[in-house]
């Protein structure tokens, strides 16, 4: 599902409204990393993770090899 383009005006207005107000030299910066953000977002979502647990269940302790042969 394609989205249309995020303007600068539109940048500016969902800023301003999120207690952030610009410059207004910075609306198109911020309107061109809020579509990158997105697309990246989308890609994500895309992605099947299938069986794979949630980060906070990793435990990074190093395994205790078999003494056995």
């Amino acid at each position: 599902m394609s989205t249309p383009d995020l303007t600068a005006r539109e940048a500016a207005h969902w800023a301003h409204r999120a207690g952030l107000p610009l410059d207004g030299e910075r609306h198109a910066v911020v309107a061109t990393t809020a579509q990158h953000i997105h697309a990246v977002v989308s890609t994500l979502r895309e992605l099947d993770f299938g069986e794979t647990h949630p980060a906070a269940v990793y435990s990074p302790l190093p395994e205790v090899p078999d003494a056995t042969l």
